[in-house]
């Protein structure tokens, strides 16, 4: 019998692993596995991890370890020359081995002694580390380095290895980067010239790129299989050296200590001198061939062959002999793929491997464990995971590599590993070994995992379809050798066999949690998510579940019962029993079910408390229908408690929301929870940014349930912090099409008036008239806050010349024109439902106007304007500032590409309104006779006659594609996979406009490499926006500003691969450098005289999510500043460096620690908590909610010491007190300023008002880049202009009140953020909340409507209004206050059933 438990435990106590011994094949030997219960024990593993005795260093410290771990010095040299070996390794698995080869030399070699000592390449951000790195290489005699790619740290190792290559004896540079691999000589072989001009190596390995895709090590290792062939065209002399370099490869992929031993002994008797010298008349010792394992195998560790090469042996020894051992049954036990690291093995480093088998198979699964020697494992997986039918046969696929399927951390194919793993079929979780971090340094680091391997081993897999970045093993401190983290190991093993309980469970059986938000809580705000018909979207889940044989038992079919059952009554209060009960969990089986529940009582008390509780019992609302469970997830619990706002970390959750998740587990017993829209509390609660251990919240809460999350499609940064914190595989769901927000009352009467001013313009008699009209209107419609509009009761046009009329109407025009095609996102979307055919016409429009020139394609105005001799740029630029010409024209070119796009659309438009399939623009049979196709007739017809066809092409077939993409739609399709245990297809995130490439929806939504941003068109755009932002803060006072505060967010700078990053890049005068590969990593300073202009400070608050996904970005901006900061520049033209020195001195600290600008929420925080506040109402007055965003906000990174944010409130208030200027970037139709409360939070006027030593308030600005026409306005313009495009616009409301009771409170929503502005900047002008008062108080038949469709959210309209006049932001009459106060009586005894 096999007992694997005492196996593994057996290991690890002997601090040994599985390892490859050639004389000695079976090492793992049977007796060792005996067992004489012959059982094979289920439940949570025996495996204890294995202490780390070196000192974790400073508290949230990365990489603390010490080099000298890996020195070994011969005791005793007896008169042999002693041959000093320096290595640099990526990992540290190499150690032991190494360690030990050098041991057998100094014991067993009489001609030579070897020193040696490794580093780890992330210990070289460490001084006191690189300096002992130098002095050790300068006395080398042989230098190895191994996956050098991270470009600061490659620097470093060529800083250090250059001048001292014609020293060193030899130098062998295993795959890395370029310019490290140009290091490499042996004898007179070298590398020079990889990637930059002709050589055999290069040549080979691009032909084999071209034939295959090979990454560069798949290169390598396939000219070592082709050796012979590529020594036959080196000279005679270049060969042997050649050979010697390729041997020394392969004994480096061997990794044995055996290997390594042949590969120095090869290398110190053939190239150092002392050694040469030594050997003189002596027999040298004939290199071993390298010992080396099938590239690609089967591996198991207690298999008597070691390694299967084909399937079919390796289930033969498996299902016959170790299945039936091990009391596996091999036909009704679910399988498990794995993924596994052949370096590992070779080098006997692979406990953590044994430990998760023995994990898998002691619950009673069947694992595949398979290895690559490369770093391609499409080929493995498409080989050894299928049967010889091509049928799959692993349940789930668990890569423990940590690295991207297809290229390793060096170059990646992710189409290719997503196509293979569809072809598969089944959940692809990829787990995370730390590398730069031992046990102990990741344990007390609150960031998490270190941020090198976030960017390699969790974002990379994620673009591959990759869910689940669970660190599983630590690493050994003195040895570094890789230790298995007992309960990561459990709850990766139980979280793959419950995918793989998804794919083989009767779909009848199955039980389905589907959860849905409540946000705020105790307002009529049950359902919420971001542009989603929530109900009506549960209502097509529940259809699609029924249809595929799930059991919903008497679930309802219609949107308004199935609301009804679950609140009871549409005017739900959750604090109230109104919404349904579904369970009461008493205290006693609350804390024997939820092992961490005492820890909440120092937040929360002893339960039940007061949240989600009765007074006895902790209450879970919701309804069950057969097996599927629509379940309301508690709030936050501190929204409305001014402390708890204040406090700088987040408070742990409350006990009725542990008892949410509590049910669901242990109780309802879900096969997997469906979280329901954009977004709930789950994947914010503390704990660490990335790599959660198992004290961090999220990973209690969710703890071994398979979670699917409905998420929009448009907001990839909060979509990834629920895969990374809440395991959750998302699937992206559409937002409404973005329609033209039109005009009304007033402003339509304005255009009208313009357009007959424009056929009366020569008529002056009836001209001037209609231009006092104009001026008359626009003040109606408070446009004098916008344009300079003459003085309403002295102007008279007829005395004013024809250009100034025009001006005037131009300007006019120019305003009206904005606010009329802004776009605005209409209703909500319901899951499942694709657009019709006119709102595939909207989209369209907008993805038309942009110039793609990475695709070679002109946008479609750019194309139509230059039929009439003019540049779009141009006509934009008068059109902004109101030249009546450039506005007319720009509007008859908006005018004709929307007639040229439907005509595209109207060709596959069916009779419902719909497209169904699309027809290509090939399929008109007129275009064949000589007839213009029909979207150039429609551009014909709208007057520009000379429009070229063939330019028009490259835009419309790709309006062509994207038309496929906007109507395709796999949303239910995408639920379903997950839940059925199958492999979602990846996708990018963002805005659709921007990066079609997001639809269709329903697919597993990832964000980018973090290393690819800024992109060279990010850097150009924010080039553009920085100028047009001086020239705008020119204009309006002379001078530059010295300091701006910038505000930056995840998913802005998904969607615009970097804009607003570059855009505080641009203003300090550092450019971002991408380094060989392509990566982003590296920042110069712009030379004074280049720039032409003072470098200008800024202040940066970074939202949690950008601090979670961006890190790296981070460290990129305080290098720049930091840079910036210590050049030797006068200070009037350095702003960095004149406020660095003067905060240096105020606060005694270097000039370096001053320049710190880079601020967020401290780890595993987000938000200022701000908008919490002001949404419930819980705050006293602003300086309250200046004081949370600067206790919140104020912890710094610094990129001295990347593995912590530290609180450094003094000094974010003293670089706060210089700003002159707040700034933040609009970059998606989708969600602007009063849609989400994101914006207000993190906004710091009112905060820099405070601190300015002249209580002046700093100038707010807004960059708008969601049109090709990218503008600069001020907060009240941009405030104004979504006033009145959204809240006070009919085409919204009307929109939002068809979807019913949801569409109420998106209306609220939008007012309560409208304030939220009044509260923190000031800058929301008296007649927004007077015509908002206007629309849906002072109209009967608006106010019952309101009051009908959801009483608790217009209860809150009236409070708000309310608010808004008693905290001073609006002023209006008596009679509108009663009447407020009047309506509010009302409503609550409406609600309250009085």
């Amino acid at each position: 019998m096999v007992y694997i438990k005492s196996a593994a435990v057996a290991l690890l106590a002997m601090g040994v692993t599985t390892a490859w011994q050639p004389t000695n094949p079976s090492f793992a030997s049977r007796r060792l596995f005996q067992s004489s219960t012959g059982v094979v024990p289920r439940g949570p593993s025996a495996l204890n991890v294995v202490t780390d005795p070196t000192s974790s260093g400073p508290m949230g410290g990365f990489t603390a370890t010490n080099s000298e771990n890996r020195r070994v010095v011969p005791e005793n040299p007896n008169g042999r020359p002693t041959m000093k070996v320096v290595y640099v390794v990526l990992e540290s698995q190499y150690q032991s081995s190494m360690t030990a080869a050098v041991k057998r030399i100094n014991v067993g070699n009489d001609n030579m002694a070897v020193e040696c000592v490794g580093y780890l390449l992330e210990e070289l951000r460490n001084e006191d580390a690189f300096e002992q790195f130098k002095k050790d290489v300068e006395s080398a005699n042989v230098f190895i380095g191994s996956l050098i790619f991270v470009q600061e740290l490659a620097e470093k190792v060529i800083d250090v290895v250059k001048p001292a290559r014609d020293n060193l004896d030899a130098v062998l540079v295993f795959p890395s980067m370029p310019e490290v691999m140009r290091l490499n000589k042996v004898g007179s072989f070298t590398m020079k010239n990889l990637g930059q001009s002709k050589s055999v190596v290069a040549d080979f390995m691009k032909k084999k790129k071209q034939e295959d895709g090979s990454s560069f090590e798949e290169g390598m290792l396939k000219l070592l299989r082709t050796l012979p062939k590529v020594l036959k065209f080196l000279p005679s002399d270049k060969a042997a050296d050649a050979r010697t370099f390729m041997m020394s490869f392969q004994y480096w992929l061997g990794g044995s200590p055996e290997n390594l031993q042949s590969l120095l002994t090869m290398v110190g008797q053939d190239y150092v001198a002392p050694i040469k010298a030594e050997m003189e008349g002596k027999e040298k010792m004939v290199a071993e061939e390298p010992m080396l394992l099938p590239d690609k195998a089967i591996w198991h560790p207690v298999a008597p062959n070691f390694v299967f090469e084909t399937p079919q042996d390796y289930f033969k020894w498996y299902d016959n002999e170790f299945c039936p051992d091990a009391g596996i049954d091999p036909k009704t036990a679910p399988t498990i793929g794995i993924l596994l690291q052949k370096s590992h093995i070779n080098t006997k480093d692979d406990t953590h491997y044994v430990s998760l088998i023995a994990e898998m198979e002691s619950r009673g699964a069947r694992v595949v464990p398979v290895y690559s020697g490369g770093l391609d494992y499409s080929g493995p997986v498409k080989e050894y995971f299928v049967d010889a039918n091509g049928k799959p046969i692993v349940d789930t696929i668990v890569n423990l590599t940590g690295f991207a399927l297809v290229g390793g951390p060096a170059s990646q194919d992710h189409k290719k590993a997503a196509t293979v793993l569809k072809e598969l079929n089944v959940p692809y979780m990829c787990a995370v070994p730390l590398v730069f971090q031992s046990f102990e340094e990741w344990q007390s680091s609150e960031l998490g995992l270190h941020p090198i391997q976030v960017a390699l081993q969790v974002s990379l897999p994620e673009i591959d379809g990759a869910i689940e970045p669970i660190i599983y093993a630590g690493r050994e401190g003195a040895t570094g050798r890789s230790v298995p983290l007992a309960d990561r190991v459990n709850l990766l093993a139980d979280r793959a066999l419950k995918w793989a309980n998804l794919k083989n469970k009767e779909k009848a059986d199955k039980k389905i949690a589907i959860t849905i938000f409540s946000f705020p809580p105790d307002k009529g705000n049950v359902g919420t998510a971001a542009y989603l018909d929530v109900f009506n979207s549960i209502q097509a889940v529940l259809g699609q579940l029924r249809k595929e044989g799930y059991n919903v038992g008497d679930a309802p079919t219609t949107k308004e019962e199935i609301m009804e059952s679950i609140l009871n009554d549409p005017e739900a209060k959750i604090s109230s029993p109104e919404l349904n009960v579904a369970y009461r969990m008493n205290t006693n089986e609350y804390y024997e079910l939820t092992p961490y529940a005492t820890e909440l009582e120092e937040n929360w008390g002893p339960a039940p408390g007061n949240l989600n509780s009765d007074g006895q019992n902790l209450v879970v609302y919701g309804k069950q229908f057969g097996n599927v469970f629509i379940g309301v997830q508690p709030s936050f619990g501190y929204e409305g408690d001014p402390m708890r706002l204040l406090f700088a970390k987040s408070a742990s959750p409350h006990h009725g929301f542990a008892a949410y998740y509590t049910y669901l587990e242990k109780i309802f017993k879900a096969d997997a929870v469906l979280h329901f829209g954009t977004h709930g509390s789950l994947e914010f609660m503390p704990g660490k940014q990335v790599g959660m251990s198992g004290t961090c919240y999220p990973d209690r809460l969710i703890n071994s349930l398979p979670s699917a999350y409905l998420y929009a499609a448009n907001n990839p940064s909060e979509a990834t912090i629920a895969k990374r914190r809440s395991y959750s595989a998302t699937v992206s769901y559409l937002t409404p099409p973005a329609e033209n927000a039109g005009l009304y009352k007033g402003l339509k009467e304005l255009k009208e008036l313009i357009s007959s001013y424009q056929g009366l313009r020569e008529n002056e008699g009836r001209g001037p008239a209609i231009v006092n009209s104009i001026v008359s209107t626009a003040y109606t419609c408070n446009l004098d806050k916008d344009i300079d509009l003459p003085d309403l009761e002295t102007y008279d046009a007829q005395s004013d010349s024809k250009d100034d009329r025009d001006d005037i109407v131009g300007q006019v025009y120019s305003q009206i024109m904005q606010i009329e095609s802004r776009l605005l996102p209409c209703g909500l979307h319901t899951v499942g439902v694709p657009p019709t055919a006119e709102e595939a016409v909207a989209t369209l429009v907008n993805i038309a106007q942009l110039d793609r020139q990475e695709d070679g394609i002109e946008g479609l105005p750019r194309v139509i304007a230059a039929s009439v001799g003019r540049d779009i740029n141009e006509i934009y630029r008068g059109n902004n500032v109101g030249v009546l010409e450039d506005v007319d024209l720009n509007t008859k070119i908006v005018e004709a590409s929307r007639a040229a796009v439907r005509a595209l659309v109207n060709q596959s438009t069916d009779a419902s309104g719909r497209v169904k399939e699309v027809k290509t623009i090939f399929d008109d049979i007129g275009s064949f006779f000589g007839q213009k196709k029909p979207y150039t007739r429609a551009i014909i017809d709208a007057g520009f006659s000379k429009v070229e066809e063939d330019r028009l092409e490259p835009v419309m077939a790709y309006l062509e594609f994207c038309l496929k993409q906007v109507v395709a739609n796999n949303e239910l399709g995408g639920i379903m996979e997950l839940l059925n245990g199958e492999f979602l297809m990846p996708a990018p995130g963002g805005d659709p406009i921007r990066n079609p490439d997001v639809l269709p929806t329903g697919r597993n939504m990832h964000a980018l490499d973090p290393s690819a941003i800024p992109t060279k068109a990010a850097v150009d755009v924010s080039e553009g926006v920085v100028r047009k932002m001086l020239e705008k803060l020119q204009d309006n006072g002379g001078a530059y500003p010295e300091s701006i505060a910038f505000t930056l967010w995840g998913t802005d700078n998904i969607k615009t691969y970097g804009e607003s990053l570059a855009q505080v890049l641009a203003l300090v005068g550092v450019r971002p450098v991408a380094d060989s590969l392509g990566r982003v990593n590296k920042v110069e300073l712009i030379p004074l005289e280049e720039l032409g202009r003072p470098r200008i400070d800024v202040v940066v608050s970074c939202s949690g999510v950008f601090r979670d996904l961006f890190i790296n970005q981070m460290n990129l901006m305080d290098r720049g500043i930091k840079m910036a900061a210590e050049a030797d520049e006068p200070i009037e033209m350095n702003f960095v460096r004149k406020h660095a020195q003067q905060q240096a001195e105020e606060l005694g600290v270097s000039l370096r620690e001053a320049a710190a600008r880079v601020f967020s929420n401290s780890a595993g925080s987000y938000s200022a908590n701000v908008g919490l506040a002001i949404e419930n109402g819980g705050w006293e007055d602003e300086s309250q909610l200046q004081d949370q965003f600067l206790t919140r906000k104020g912890f710094a990174f610094n990129a001295d010491k990347p593995g912590m944010m530290e609180s450094q409130a003094a000094l974010f208030k003293s670089a706060l007190s210089t700003v002159d200027v707040t700034f933040q970037n609009l970059d998606s139709s989708e969600i602007s300023i009063t849609d989400v409360s994101h914006y207000y939070d993190s906004d710091p006027t009112k905060v820099v008002q405070g601190l300015r030593s002249d209580g002046k308030k700093p100038m707010s600005l807004m960059a708008d880049t969601t049109t090709a026409n990218a503008q600069v306005r001020t907060l009240s313009e941009t405030v104004r202009l979504d006033a009145r495009t959204k809240l006070l616009n009919p085409k919204f409301y009307e929109g939002m009140l068809s979807t019913g009771y949801e569409g109420v409170r998106e209306i609220q929503k939008r007012l309560r953020n409208t304030m939220g502005w009044s509260a923190t900047a000031g800058e929301v002008d008296n007649f927004v909340f007077e015509d908002a008062n206007d629309t849906f108080i002072n109209d009967p038949e608006m106010q019952q409507r309101l009051l009908d469709t959801n009483p608790n959210a217009f209860r809150d309209m009236v409070t708000t209004f309310l608010e808004a006049n008693g905290r001073g932001y609006w002023d209006t009459s008596e009679e509108n206050i009663e009447r407020l106060q009047e309506l509010y009586a009302e409503v609550e005894d409406r609600i309250e059933g009085v």
